[in-house]
């Protein structure tokens, strides 16, 4: 395992507004989930969406084209060091609320991100464990779309 700081693992994005975009087919991610779907994408590779403003455990991903607004944070993952997919469960598991930098309403700074460090074995492991979680975590998501619609 390797240590990393999260700064040299991917860059962090600001989202954009969204609301003069005419409806589409990409999502649009917001702190909370997909909020609409627009004709424009933001941005198209694998990304972990991090929470700027608002509910900051909801660390998201998306491996198709999206948008995100101001309150969510998109990346650009070093897929030389990084699985996308693997660094996003690795960071669903971290307790980030003592990085809370906001005072009525909680918010991450890219900074507060950045500082985080993250030890990761190497690229070829990481992408087999990815493989993994990915195709249980799609199993999963389409056993609760069938229940939802029986």
């Amino acid at each position: 395992m390797k240590e990393y700081r999260l700064s040299q693992l991917l860059e962090i994005k600001n989202g954009k507004d969204h609301k003069e975009l005419p409806n589409g087919v990409y999502p649009v991610f917001g702190s909370g989930g997909i909020m609409r779907h627009v004709d424009k994408y933001l941005y198209d590779r694998p990304s972990i969406l991090l929470p700027r403003k608002g509910s900051l455990t909801n660390i998201q991903y998306s491996n198709s084209p999206f948008w995100t607004v101001d309150t969510l944070y998109y990346t650009v993952v070093n897929e030389d060091l990084a699985s996308p997919y693997y660094l996003y469960r690795y960071l669903n598991l971290l307790d980030m609320s003592g990085l809370d930098t906001g005072t009525g309403v909680p918010s991450m700074t890219f900074d507060s991100y950045y500082n985080i460090k993250v030890k990761l074995p190497v690229i070829e492991v990481q992408r087999q464990i990815a493989t993994v979680f990915y195709n249980i975590d799609s199993k999963i998501a389409l056993n609760r779309q069938i229940n939802h619609n029986l």
